[in-house]
């Protein structure tokens, strides 16, 4: 992916004696993952993936919020295949990446933010924590959570989310083994570091690495986001897009007006 110099939306810091890598998200109002937020995530990613001491990723959203997903706006029919091009192969290198990605999610966490979350390796949660994809709601569907979310969440769970657009809360997450701890609201960073300290910074980086590996080799996740997804991306494409339904959600959000359905 290529990045060009622009306002630092995420915001990258090395912690732990470069063990740790936060990236924080960082794009009033909502952390909304424009295409500029998805470059500059790419990017810092890319920065440090060969990084031999580096045991853990962690991302999350300034504010309330982690994120309110991806740009409605780049869903335009002019601009939503250069988007999902880019969405997905975020999702790809999130997914591959050589070390344990976790994402602390608190408030909002919709959409394209979803599905990035359900790439990582492991998610933490505060109470305020929801999760959920109201793409259905705009006359799409979320084709990351449609190829990955059987194996990251169970076959009924996903359907009824990719159906109605409901949302997770941080107790049904967890309840569905999403989430790897619950944490209070009061001081989550504080939380994750004790966890990392505790469970990843005493293993060595290289044996990690080796672990990473073979769980994604073994889970099905790195296979469920090539073909499948790039099927997913297809029908987006080529039947979503051509048609009105697909189209008039989008504009109606954008003109915070009600949409006028024709069923095709």
């Amino acid at each position: 992916m290529s990045t060009t110099a622009r306002t630092p939306l995420v915001k990258a810091e090395l912690l732990e004696d470069g063990t740790l890598l936060r990236l924080l998200i960082d794009n009033p109002k909502g952390n909304v993952f424009t295409s500029v937020v998805m470059e500059q995530l790419a990017s810092a990613l890319d920065k440090h993936r060969d990084d031999p001491a580096l045991r853990l990723v962690c991302l999350r959203g300034a504010g309330k919020h982690f994120s309110f997903g991806a740009s409605v706006e780049e869903h335009r029919k002019d601009r939503v295949a250069a988007m999902l091009a880019l969405f997905h192969e975020l999702a790809r290198d999130l997914a591959a990446y050589p070390v344990p990605v976790a994402a602390l999610v608190e408030g909002r966490c919709l959409g394209g933010a979803f599905e990035l979350v359900l790439c990582c390796h492991l998610v933490f949660a505060t109470p305020s924590a929801r999760f959920g994809c109201p793409e259905i709601k705009l006359g799409v569907f979320p084709p990351v959570l449609a190829a990955l979310g059987a194996a990251r969440l169970g076959g009924a769970v996903t359907e009824r989310m990719i159906l109605t657009g409901d949302e997770l809360d941080a107790q049904q997450a967890h309840d569905t083994g999403l989430t790897a701890a619950l944490f209070d609201g009061d001081d989550p960073d504080q939380a994750l570091l004790d966890w990392y300290r505790e469970r990843l910074r005493p293993l060595s980086g290289f044996a990690l690495r080796q672990a990473v590996k073979a769980a994604r080799r073994g889970s099905g996740t790195l296979e469920a986001l090539e073909a499948p997804l790039t099927a997913f991306e297809g029908q987006y494409l080529d039947e979503v897009v051509a048609s009105h339904d697909g189209n008039e959600g989008i504009e109606a959000f954008l003109a915070r007006r009600p949409p006028q359905w024709r069923n095709a």
